[in-house]
């Protein structure tokens, strides 16, 4: 029962992060991808102060070390601040389907920085999985404009610089991982940190937005009912519900298995960027999609 219920929350978090993908993207396209970054971020942070109080009786992790903050508050600042705001511009450019293909780079990027900062190996049977990620991606990608992002993509320039801007995003959130795990060590507490995280990227933009003299006009976007309907229902599936359902599915489920179903983002985004968003899915851009989900669970399991 205990593996049924990690697979379960595997699962529905794929479902939370091609949830919120789709309503971002449509949040995007009414009030800008910068103002949709923030917003949910500011959301966030009392669902997920909430959570905290409900399962540590505490509001916030006060008493957190300056060292731990300090890994914690960049990786929020590389992960949500910078590598999220890439990633949900490179929705408006490419659509959330293809822009979350490039997404499962997040793990290759992972492997590469901790191989190159943490000494950690790369075996051979690793470097295959991600042989086979690479090479299901740009399967996909090399189809270019004539095929499913025709329909977001308006010209070859503007389909490069959500490739690009999507790719940078899986860098900066494998980035924002690698700075995690240091501020994890020692067995720190999973939704402490992200609260600690989301919490250090919202006052980064606070902070931004006030010395731009750009507030007022990023909580303006708010009078938008849908878009704030929209932005607040992805917030609360991602950051604070795609969380907590991730984290069973880690404490439940094997790794490997938990991983692979978390990462069915862009085969459940398959159906949806069809029949909401009027892309033409080819056999190409489904083909690609299952081969670059297959390097990806074999990344995990090797």
């Amino acid at each position: 029962m205990s593996g049924i219920l990690g697979e379960i929350a595997g699962l529905l978090t794929s479902v939370c992060w091609s949830f919120n993908s789709v309503v971002f993207t449509l949040a995007g396209r009414r009030v800008g991808a910068a103002a949709v970054n923030a917003l949910r971020l500011w959301i966030a942070v009392p669902a997920l102060m909430l959570i905290h109080w409900l399962l540590y009786s505490s509001l916030f992790p006060f008493a957190v070390e300056p060292g731990r903050l300090l890994y914690l508050g960049l990786s929020g600042l590389v992960g949500f601040v910078i590598g999220d705001a890439m990633l949900f511009e490179s929705f408006l450019l490419i659509g959330p389907r293809l822009a979350m293909l490039l997404a499962l780079l997040v793990p290759v990027f992972g492997a590469a920085l901790a191989w190159a900062f943490l000494g950690e190996s790369l075996p051979p049977l690793e470097l295959a999985a991600i042989a086979v990620t690479l090479a299901g991606i740009a399967w996909v990608v090399s189809e270019g404009r004539n095929g499913a992002a025709a329909a977001e993509a308006r010209s070859e320039r503007r389909f490069a610089l959500g490739i690009w801007l999507a790719v940078g995003g899986a860098a900066g959130q494998a980035l924002g991982l690698l700075l995690s795990r240091q501020g994890l060590a020692g067995g720190y507490s999973a939704v402490s940190a992200t609260l600690l995280r989301v919490s250090a990227a919202s006052l980064i933009l606070a902070l931004a937005a006030l010395l731009r003299g750009t507030l007022r006009a990023t909580l303006g976007k708010m009078r938008d009912r849908r878009a704030l309907l929209e932005i607040s229902a992805g917030a609360l599936t991602g950051p604070a519900l795609g969380v907590v359902l991730s984290l069973v599915a880690i404490a439940r489920a094997s790794i490997g298995v938990a991983s692979t179903l978390m990462s069915l983002t862009p085969v459940l985004l398959l159906p949806v960027s069809h029949f909401l968003f009027k892309e033409r899915i080819t056999p190409r851009a489904v083909a690609g999609t299952v081969v670059a989900l297959l390097g990806v669970m074999l990344l995990f399991l090797v």
